[in-house]
């Protein structure tokens, strides 16, 4: 039997709840779930919040030190950036480094959301490219890991060798077999898991340091770059990038489209999955900061954290009517 999401987010206007947002959120360490709401046992697909288990292959391959991938790099392949010029500088030169160029991503173009370098573009009359794509660090990644081993041009065929790689090594820290797929937004295949299994997941790069086998060092290795370049996995004014630099101990932190997110925190051995089921990204920022503060990775007065806990909501004359914040469930 499963249960029900639960409420995890609350739209107040004046006095009233006017609406609430609905999910899944489950914490784990190296035995088993800490904490949860909701069904632990939901079967969702994670979206981006995947893309560091993506990563594993690069380096449990050897391919990342084979083409000498820096901290930077590694982040990137994990990130869901936001096609900021340092974003799309790092992919053009990690591509050429490659002796590749745009036209060997598979991801798909799409606007920059860097809002200078979109009014530059249009100015100049200049397409959007592949490199803009959210996705284009994991795309290199998947280029070189192709690269590194001979593989084909259609990397993110499911029946590729990159992509297979991928799986193995999702079902293997999920320790899950997963019931299926879905392509994704930048055409790759995305597999589904139990909201427990990714929490599970999460919490073997938290406790990575401690093991010395090949795909525990290369979780540690992801891990530790994310955390060390938190700009490069979302950009300025983003969730991931603000709220991992106003943690209060190392964190890495990972959104995913359709209001999923996770957090792996190695000073604790805990790894955090969230669903938010109507997908909305105003539920998903706020009850991600309002776990981490519950578990005292983030001060809920820090300005940058209240920006996500507890924006507050003004109408068109400016005036404030209400409030975002964590519902009694999830509150600390």
């Amino acid at each position: 039997m499963t249960n029900a999401p639960v409420s995890l987010v609350e739209i107040v206007r004046g006095p009233f709840v006017e609406s609430f947002h609905a999910g899944h959120a489950v914490v784990c360490d190296a035995q088993g779930i800490v904490e949860a709401w909701g069904d632990p046992k939901a079967v969702v697909m994670p979206r981006s919040s995947a893309k560091m288990i993506q990563g594993l292959p690069l380096v449990t391959s050897g391919a990342a030190q084979a083409f000498g991938l820096t901290q930077k790099r590694l982040a990137l392949a994990c990130a869901s950036h936001e096609g900021a010029p340092s974003h799309v500088e790092e992919v053009n030169t990690w591509l050429a480094e490659l002796g590749m160029s745009d036209d060997n991503l598979r991801c798909g173009a799409q606007v920059t959301r860097d809002r200078d370098l979109k009014l530059e573009m249009l100015r100049a009359g200049e397409a959007p490219c592949q490199v803009h794509n959210n996705c284009s660090g994991k795309h290199a990644g998947f280029l070189t890991l192709g690269k590194h081993i001979g593989a084909g041009p259609e990397y993110v065929d499911v029946d590729h060798p990159v992509q297979i790689a991928c799986k193995d090594a999702f079902e293997e820290v999920t320790q899950e077999t997963s019931p299926g797929y879905g392509i994704d937004g930048c055409s790759a295949p995305n597999y589904a898991a139990t909201m427990e299994g990714m929490a599970r997941a999460m919490a073997f790069f938290a406790t990575a340091s401690g093991r010395g086998d090949r795909l525990s060092l290369a979780a540690h290795q992801i891990m530790e770059s994310m955390i060390a370049h938190p700009d490069m996995v979302a950009g300025e004014g983003r969730a991931c990038t603000l709220l991992m630099r106003a943690a209060k101990e190392p964190v890495a932190i990972k959104t995913g489209a359709e209001g999923y997110f996770i957090a792996i925190i190695p000073g604790r051995g805990l790894g955090v999955a969230l669903k938010i089921v109507d997908g909305t990204t105003r539920a998903s920022n706020c009850a991600i900061a309002a776990i981490l503060v519950r578990l005292g990775v983030l001060d809920a007065a820090h300005p940058d954290v209240k920006t996500f806990l507890n924006p507050i909501v003004k109408n068109w004359r400016g005036l404030v009517t209400g409030e975002i914040r964590p519902a009694p469930e999830l509150a600390a």
